[in-house]
């Protein structure tokens, strides 16, 4: 919303990727967390062997993106649907005491941590770009502020810390409300918006377009811009957007909108500001590492995209 009406965007190439996700069809968004590797957890190929310490002289303490790296190397050369993380040789009472609501969620969904080990894959966690702020939270459009995980406030660089979230929250929400209270007379009044129309548009017959559009855009994004890419990749991606722009936005403009369809919508711009942020960096760094361009360069700079300005008055 913040790109439509005008505000640059940064760095959205710079997405995190969580090692530990469990592979389950009820738990799609169950993450394990960092601690189990840190208490001594091991990952572990099907057949039971480490594959972390032939990687990196710290295994398993690895960062989380050399983890999520070396998790995907593994499934796609192997075949993998998934890796496994265990923890079976440390003290059951420990596990059962310090980690007590992974073991209870586990143990719903079948699966024993003190007993078998947990199968597990990398999983989209947490953009690291956003929309371009200062250090009061303001954005390019007066008025509108931005914090947290919608921001690029620079603070996590191209890869984040674990509980950098916190910082996002508290020093920028505080730095944000103090900067709005002080300013917030001088802002002029908001128009009031104009009814919606409706008039020319009908009901869809034809919700599956949604729904397929969604399973596409995850699919294709997972594929080509995943943990490790391409610039061939990238570019497949990149048309697959431009096709599903049209079909969407035809579709927008013909039916009445649902909560799916915006989201959807919102959706695919997102997609287009992480693939043309990651064509534009040609060098490996951070969270971004693409195969065509392995080498860093000796310095770092911002990926900074504008909004045209037929797409600012569309908006």
């Amino acid at each position: 919303m913040a790109w439509r009406a005008g505000c640059r965007v940064a760095n959205m190439e710079f997405m995190q990727f969580h090692p530990t996700c469990l592979f389950h069809p009820q738990a799609r968004s169950f993450l394990l967390t960092e601690a189990l590797r840190g208490e001594g957890g091991h990952l572990k190929l099907p057949d039971g062997t480490r594959f972390m310490p032939a990687i990196d002289e710290r295994g398993e303490l690895a960062p989380r993106d050399i983890v999520a790296r070396a998790i995907d190397d593994h499934m796609k050369r192997d075949g993998l649907d998934h890796v496994y993380l265990d923890v079976t040789h440390l003290d059951a009472d420990f596990i059962r005491q310090h980690f007590p609501t992974i073991h209870a969620r586990c143990l719903e969904l079948g699966y024993d941590m003190t007993k078998q080990p947990l199968p597990v894959v990398p999983a989209a966690h947490y953009t690291c770009g956003g929309v371009v702020t200062d250090l009061n939270g303001r954005t390019d459009l007066p008025g509108l502020y931005a914090i947290g995980e919608t921001a690029s406030t620079g603070l996590h660089g191209a890869n984040r810390m674990a509980s950098n979230s916190l910082l996002e929250c508290l020093v920028f929400g505080k730095v944000a409300a103090d900067d709005l209270g002080q300013r917030l007379h001088d802002l002029p009044a908001c128009t009031p918006l104009k009814p919606w129309d409706e008039s020319r548009v009908t009901d869809s017959d034809e919700e599956v377009v949604v729904s397929h559009n969604w399973q596409e855009l995850r699919r294709f994004m997972w594929d080509y811009v995943g943990i490790v890419r391409t610039t061939k990749r990238l570019e497949r991606a990149q048309h697959r957007i431009d096709m599903l722009e049209r079909e969407i936005e035809e579709y927008y403009g013909n039916f009445r909108v649902t909560d799916d369809l915006i989201e959807l919508r919102h959706v695919l711009v997102v997609a287009r500001l992480i693939v043309e942020s990651a064509l534009r960096r040609r060098e490996s760094r951070g969270l971004h590492y693409t195969l065509d361009h392995p080498q860093r360069l000796q310095r770092g700079l911002d990926t900074v995209l504008e909004p045209s300005i037929e797409l600012v008055d569309a908006a």
